[in-house]
């Protein structure tokens, strides 16, 4: 499902020198498979999740990405969210003025209209929101406020996996979606995340800690460390990394 061979980006602020991130970054996620990534600050886990699904700032000097054997990186970021690439942000934004169930819709009809499917109805539409709602304990009330404004962590983490099962991508990229949750709220946004495991899914689960994985069993985890995976296993890894911490795998150049 998506390949990455020998991948180089890096960060191009608007302001100062570009600086490489990730360095020859090799990973393949078959269908149907949850991969978890974890590392150090620094070692390039949000910088792979922008290159992914195309963030402006970023620049892929060498290597390739392809997903379903497509070339993901010739592609425009919305066309890559039409495939079924999706992100849940480590800090989800704020919209003013756009409440979610209108940013939502919109959404889920511009990535039909892509597909060339047609356009979600309003009953449809309602239907599958409170289902997802219910799913994920969220007020309606909560639905028809402006994105992410005012919301606290908790909320606007339950917010993008309401997203997610609403639009239902085929390619999930969770970028440290355990960060802020308590854990009755941590085990609310696994379950959901956990509906859309599948023989047709992928997922990339990046974070920091293993409490994320009890929730969100991988098949496989990898340490990455100064933009290279340094190791691969089983989910015992994790375990491992717990115990012992990161600095036996630590690369440095």
């Amino acid at each position: 499902m998506l390949e990455l061979n020998n991948l180089h980006a890096r960060v191009v602020p608007e302001d100062g020198p570009s600086r490489e991130i990730l360095k020859g970054l090799s990973l393949s996620v078959p269908a149907g498979e949850v991969h978890a990534i974890m590392g150090p600050n620094g070692s390039g886990k949000s910088t792979l999740s922008y290159v992914l699904t195309g963030k402006h700032g970023y620049d892929v000097t060498s290597g390739s990405a392809t997903f379903d054997g497509e070339d993901l990186l010739s592609l425009e970021p919305e066309v890559r969210a039409a495939k079924g690439l999706f992100l849940s942000f480590q800090y989800p934004l704020e919209i003013a003025g756009v409440p979610v169930m209108t940013f939502v819709r919109a959404a889920m009809n511009a990535q039909r209209k892509a597909r060339g499917e047609p356009e979600v109805s309003a009953p449809e539409f309602l239907k599958l929101s409170k289902l997802a709602a219910t799913r994920l304990r969220i007020d309606s009330d909560m639905l028809k406020r402006p994105l992410n404004v005012g919301f606290s962590g908790g909320e606007k983490k339950r917010l993008e996996i309401y997203q997610m099962l609403m639009l239902q991508p085929r390619f999930m990229i969770l970028d440290e979606t355990d960060s802020g949750l308590d854990i009755d709220a941590l085990k609310v946004v696994a379950e959901g995340v956990n509906a859309l495991r599948g023989a047709g899914h992928g997922m990339l689960v990046i974070t920091h800690y293993q409490r994320l994985l009890d929730y969100i069993k991988p098949d496989r985890v990898h340490i990455l460390s100064a933009g290279r995976i340094v190791k691969s296993g089983g989910p015992d890894l994790a375990l491992e990394l717990e115990k012992s911490g990161y600095d036996q795998f630590l690369k440095v150049d």
